[in-house]
């Protein structure tokens, strides 16, 4: 009966899961600077954000965030000012000593709690995806449909998240692939500060429509 619902939805979350942001951004860089380990568990920090957008897209609060400024904003520059914190904190990257050695002293340092508060947190402040989901659960999903068919909903979208997720650390964690970005270390990590930067200041400036 609500099929056609669950894969407008699914479809959706695809699109908008697979177009890069502050989530790739950290999955990314957490996989190629710590490996695997770290990459996979900042997968499911973002994955485990979702279940936080989904229950308050549900309790209704994501309405009431939408349409207060002073919260939105608030949302907003939280999101920004963490953004740019680790942004500036990859600028300052310095150049290894050995690749080796940088790879197995990054791997060493990195624990799974801040790998996995590290996507938490950077999905969970995004002000666009507080957006993303409140239109999804108030336009795209029928407000008839029952909460447990809507919950389901939510557990699949932060499943099919963490999943596209655990794939990006996948693929970036490779040892050929750290290897290569390895290569040009410091210079990777302040790219990617740059990127993480650009974002901060394009949430900034995130209008509420």
């Amino acid at each position: 009966m609500y099929w056609t619902e669950f894969l407008t939805v699914a479809l959706i979350h695809l699109l908008a899961v697979a177009s890069p942001g502050p989530d790739f951004a950290v999955v990314v860089r957490e996989s190629v600077t710590h490996g695997r380990r770290a990459g996979t568990w900042t997968a499911l920090g973002v994955g485990s954000a979702i279940f936080l957008h989904v229950g308050y897209s549900l309790l209704g609060i994501g309405l009431i965030v939408s349409q207060s400024i002073v919260l939105f904003n608030a949302l907003k520059w939280a999101a920004a000012a963490y953004l740019l914190y680790i942004g500036f904190k990859a600028l300052r990257a310095q150049p290894a000593k050995t690749v080796a050695d940088d790879l197995h002293k990054e791997v060493g340092e990195r624990t799974a709690r801040g790998a996995f508060t590290s996507g938490f947190v950077t999905n969970g402040l995004n002000p666009k995806a507080t957006l993303f989901f409140l239109s999804l659960f108030t336009v795209v999903i029928n407000p008839h449909t029952p909460l447990t068919v809507q919950a389901g909903y939510g557990v699949y979208l932060a499943l099919a998240t963490a999943i596209w997720f655990c794939l990006v650390a996948m693929l970036f964690s490779q040892q050929r692939v750290r290897a290569g970005f390895a290569r040009m270390g410091h210079w990777f990590d302040r790219t990617m500060g740059a990127v993480l930067i650009a974002l901060g200041v394009k949430i900034a400036f995130t209008e509420m429509h």
